[in-house]
């Protein structure tokens, strides 16, 4: 029979080094510049929509394009601080104000500027832009976001998932305001609120699976 000294060596022999995470505030930076790094590539690509500092003098534009890209950092610093046991989940509340701001700006350049898409509605050639945006700004951003915080799967994967999502769409919509000039009434509408509700929902169904599946072929692959 096994002696408990002859367990414990046997269990310790088997066991791999564990890496100790990077601060969440490092791993929030890093996605933050891989976000800058995603939003110039689509600059040098798309460029700049060319009435955007006459915009940017417009109150309400401004505070949209602010409130959207608070939330996104912030969201994102809160993302990764609730991926950790030990923290409180009152971090969720930290892009609460910037995000009630964002939407509630959405919903008053939608009240007021219902008809600015003009009599001829939505040009498919500029909603197929946005889209193609859309996409390329928030693939890449939900995947990095997937990867680093895979080890949430055991902890808080729900709200971990959502919070992640709702930095990726406040991130995407910043992208679409900067490279399109349709961001009143129903395109905003479309863009930005629906894919924060998309990105959210399936995060917040998916995100035990989403996160277990990653961690595991991490674990597979080292």
């Amino acid at each position: 029979m096994i002696t408990t000294d002859e367990l414990i060596r046997s269990l310790a022999a088997e066991m791999k080094p564990v890496r100790r995470l990077r601060p969440p505030l490092f791993r929030a930076a890093c996605w933050l510049m891989l976000g800058t790094l995603v939003l110039t590539l689509l600059a040098v690509n798309q460029g700049i929509r060319p009435d955007l500092l006459q915009r940017l003098r417009e109150p309400a534009f401004a505070a949209s394009m602010a409130a959207s890209m608070l939330t996104g950092i912030l969201a994102a610093v809160a993302a990764f601080l609730i991926s950790l046991p030990d923290r409180s989940r009152l971090w969720l509340l930290l892009p609460a104000p910037p995000l009630v701001i964002w939407l509630s700006n959405i919903g008053y350049q939608c009240m007021t500027q219902w008809v600015a898409i003009g009599p001829d509605g939505i040009d498919p050639g500029e909603a197929a832009r946005c889209f193609a945006t859309l996409v390329l700004a928030s693939l890449p951003l939900s995947l990095a976001m997937l990867v680093m915080l895979r080890y949430a799967a055991l902890v808080r994967p729900t709200t971990v998932a959502f919070m992640g999502s709702i930095a990726v769409a406040a991130i995407t919509a910043t992208a679409l305001s900067l490279f399109h000039s349709t961001d009143a009434s129903v395109m905003i509408l479309m863009w930005s609120v629906g894919t924060a509700i998309l990105f959210g929902g399936i995060g917040g169904l998916f995100g035990r699976h989403m996160f277990g599946w990653v961690a595991a072929r991490a674990e597979t692959a080292s």
